[in-house]
């Protein structure tokens, strides 16, 4: 048996692998692919894809010398956009526009060129910056819309490598640590490899069977999601079966064993993430919604790969595997005077109530940092490093204090342009407006394009409420551009919150019931992941500004870490709970059912927890902010869950509630159909 399931795993990889090589070319990271489905932002966008030479894209050259511009910068900035001018199609000629203090002068450049074509758009806005370069004092940046696009497309072309190989690195060190083994901590690294190719595969067939979105952020999160849970699930399976080996003399009828065992806890545990992901299908915005589909695909990778492949090779290498810690047969494992989980346990037996209500408090603490949070985050804040667009963006700023340099894209009827342009120059808040790229408009599919500038910086709060005035008096047309979606994002965010969060709380509790048979421990468990998420987020309000220097928090940080980390956490509540049932159905009382289970689960848990916490504290080494805070607060959401919630207030709550924490099952009266007499002292791990 172990060799047809390694020879099935050879012809699927081969029919998989050629998919899973295409999946960059698939891999999308336009504007389009992370803005709400259905904000007038999107639509915007839409429609500029079908009018003459498609969709435009936007530049702004920005010559700058401290003290003020000589005669000789400014011919220099001349001859550098006729230069641009001659190799390239533009929608209009560029015109410089000084700035009052004569130190900067900015030309807007856009072209229709590359259409949405991101690798064309890449190329144009690489040979403008290397025509518009640099000389002696004059200071030369490249910025706009079009080159954000290029240098954010770059940050995300660039996590694929260091991700994978990062995260690699960190499960390989951890693995080492808790197998102590030279071959063993191999084997669950490969498989989770194996696993995140075929993942690949998989999401590469469901883009073109179904045209699911597959961004840089989604398929950064699926390989972290095989990796981790992955892991997990390995730790789980690898620690029930050294502890049947001492009981059972054949590999095979010890791996048959330990599947039944800790097969129910996994499944549900896997279970509980995809489900929970997916519910992000519910989600508006094109970003979190395309997240379910690929994270889904992770989870169910790393699980059937864990469940069918480790179990085969395991078998075949046999004990020696273990080596030089083997499980021999009929041997018992070394007895520690006192355990660290046993200690834990035992002082939470001790004063449950106590312990419970301290964790509460010191949850409840960690929370109000949330309060702390900054705002929205920028586009000029959403990178580590601030690329050439960024810096070009606050030169602007600066140089242009009272002045709009980023144009707010008005798409209006085309039977109605005159009427829409005259609205726009009387709103409250508009410097200029013209019909688009050639100052004639641009028509096409019964659409004309506007350009609007505000008298007001970009994305300031004058700038937001001129872009809802617009949108207020502008009936029938769509407002667009990159401040207005940064508004939509920010409230798609709000509207996704209030509609996912209910369906994942919902989708989880009824997995807990199904898999616990009761109410009462599935409310608690899920009670206590939604204190992790609420703490985990307080402490990144307290870190984020003052610590990392962020100057604003990513809109979508609370509804994914929330789906992350309720799906991941419940994990650890069905391992734990799942051998606290095992224990009751084998007549343990409450107390000793809730302790047993803890000494026996609390290792597997530790590591599980450190590993996939790892796993996702890599991501705070990647170049974008929303990476970085999504990875902080789901790592220290997982570490708190480990650490105080599951060793500490679960079990404390659990023997509190004693065998009410079964009502109305059963076991909550003491006696269940299934319930069996031990046949040994389960292992301590």
């Amino acid at each position: 048996m172990p060799w047809l399931v390694l020879g099935l795993w050879v012809g699927v990889l081969a029919i998989v692998g050629p998919f899973a090589a295409k999946l960059s070319e698939v891999q999308h990271d336009r504007i389009t692919d992370y803005l709400p489905a259905n904000a007038d932002s999107t639509q915007v966008a839409r429609i500029q894809d079908q009018l003459p030479g498609g969709e435009t894209t936007q530049l702004v050259l920005v010559y700058h010398r401290d003290g003020g511009l000589t005669p000789t910068d400014k011919v220099t900035a001349a001859e550098q956009v006729d230069r641009i001018a001659g190799a390239h199609v533009l929608t209009a000629a560029p015109k410089g526009v000084p700035s009052a203090d004569g130190a900067t002068l900015m030309y807007p450049v856009s072209s229709n060129e590359p259409g949405t074509d991101e690798k064309k758009r890449d190329a144009l806005v690489h040979d403008v910056r290397e025509v518009a370069h640099s000389d002696g004092g004059l200071s030369v940046e490249v910025g706009g819309p079009g080159a954000l696009a290029t240098d954010a497309a770059e940050v995300y072309d660039s996590l694929g490598g260091p991700l994978l190989y990062t995260t690699v690195a960190v499960v390989a060190v951890l693995l080492i640590l808790i197998y102590r083994s030279p071959v063993l901590w191999l084997l669950p690294l490969v498989v989770a490899g194996i696993a995140d190719y075929l993942s690949m595969g998989v999401a590469y067939g469901l883009n073109h069977a179904f045209g699911t979105t597959v961004s840089g952020q989604s398929s950064a999160i699926m390989t972290i999601l095989v990796f981790g849970a992955g892991t997990d699930y390995a730790l789980l399976l690898v620690s029930r079966y050294r502890e049947e080996l001492r009981h059972v003399e054949r590999p095979y009828d010890a791996m048959a064993a330990a599947l039944r065992g800790c097969g129910p806890a996994v499944l549900a545990s896997s279970g509980t993430v995809a489900v929970g992901v997916l519910c992000l299908l519910a989600a508006d915005l094109n970003s979190s919604r395309s997240m379910g589909p690929l994270g889904t695909v992770g989870v169910l990778c790393a699980l059937v790969a864990m469940l069918t492949l480790l179990p085969a090779i395991l078998v075949l290498l046999g004990r020696r595997v273990f080596w030089p810690l083997v499980p021999a047969y009929g041997s018992t494992p070394k007895v520690r005077r006192l355990s660290l989980f046993a200690a834990m346990g035992s002082s939470a037996g001790r004063r449950p109530l106590v312990v419970l209500a301290g964790g509460a408090v010191l949850l409840g603490v960690l929370a109000l940092g949330v309060l702390n949070l900054p705002g929205p985050v920028k586009e000029e804040d959403a990178f580590v490093k601030k690329p050439e667009a960024v810096t070009a963006m606050q030169t602007l700023a600066r140089a242009y204090p009272d002045q709009g340099t980023q144009p707010i894209t008005v798409i209006t009827p085309a039977g109605q342009a005159d009427r829409t342009l005259t609205t726009i120059r009387a709103t409250d808040g508009v410097g200029d407006a013209q019909k688009g790229r050639t100052g004639k408009g641009s028509t096409g599919a019964g659409w004309t394009e506007i350009d609007v500038f505000a008298k007001d910086a970009p994305q300031s709060a004058a700038e937001t409420a001129t872009i809802e005035r617009l949108r207020t008096e502008l009936k029938g047309s769509y407002v667009g551009g990159p401040s207005a979606q940064q508004i939509d994002l920010v409230d798609t965010n709000a509207r996704d919150v209030w509609v996912v969060v209910p369906i994942v709380l919902l989708s989880v509790l009824l997995i807990l019931i199904a898999l616990l048979r009761s109410l009462v421990a599935p409310l608690m468990l899920v009670v206590a992941v939604i204190a992790v998420w609420g703490a985990s987020l307080g402490i990144g309000g307290l870190v984020f500004g003052p610590l990392f220097g962020f100057e604003g928090t990513d809109p979508g940080l609370g509804l994914l870490s929330f789906v992350f980390l309720v799906a991941l956490g419940v994990d650890y509540g069905i391992f734990l709970m799942h051998r606290m049932r095992e224990e009751a159905l084998r007549g343990a009382e409450p107390v000793a059912a809730a302790l047993t289970a803890l000494r026996t689960t609390g290792g597997v848990i530790a590591s599980a927890g450190l590993v996939l916490a790892a796993t996702f504290a890599v991501l705070t080494n990647m170049g974008l902010v929303q990476l970085v805070e999504l990875g902080f607060v789901i790592a220290v959401g997982v570490l708190l869950d480990t650490f105080l919630v599951r060793t500490y207030l679960v079990t404390s709550a659990s023997v509190a509630l004693g065998r009410r924490v079964w009502w109305p099952g059963a076991l909550s009266r003491g006696s269940d159909p299934d319930a069996v007499r031990p046949e040994r002292q389960p292992e301590t791990v």
